[in-house]
């Protein structure tokens, strides 16, 4: 985490000092600590995905649950970095509008949850 950190002060003391004279170049430097972070937090992926199949082993055919989960979890990293990518770069209604897209899309790959939902509600 520490290194996280460092990476992230540096970029945004060097996108600091590069700003006023090349707006460009202070984006840059954002966008490529941003990516270097990304590739880190992904390099610890492998623990997270370990537990998870262990958990769909457990599960069986109720594993779908769980990807619907995981597909919701990423589309909202997805949206998020990029929508604050976006207003860093001073494009704010980009940013809004894959905000609302990755909303529009988390309904939609929850629906086969509500829809089991609804039919464990109406059984009764």
């Amino acid at each position: 985490m520490v290194k996280v950190a460092v990476i992230g002060v540096i970029a945004i003391f060097l996108a600091m000092s590069v700003k006023n004279d090349k707006q460009e170049f202070a984006m840059l430097v954002i966008l490529a600590a941003s990516l270097i972070i990304l590739g880190l937090a992904l390099s610890k992926i492998d623990d997270v995905l370990e537990v998870i199949h262990m958990v769909e082993r457990y599960l069986g055919n109720n594993s779908l649950y769980i990807n619907i989960l995981l597909k919701m979890v990423g589309i909202t990293y997805v949206a998020e970095f990029s929508s604050n990518l976006c207003r860093d770069a001073g494009f704010g209604a980009v940013g809004n509008q894959i905000e609302f897209f990755g909303k529009v899309m988390i309904i939609a790959v929850s629906m086969p949850v509500i829809k089991s939902l609804i039919q464990t509600i109406s059984a009764f």
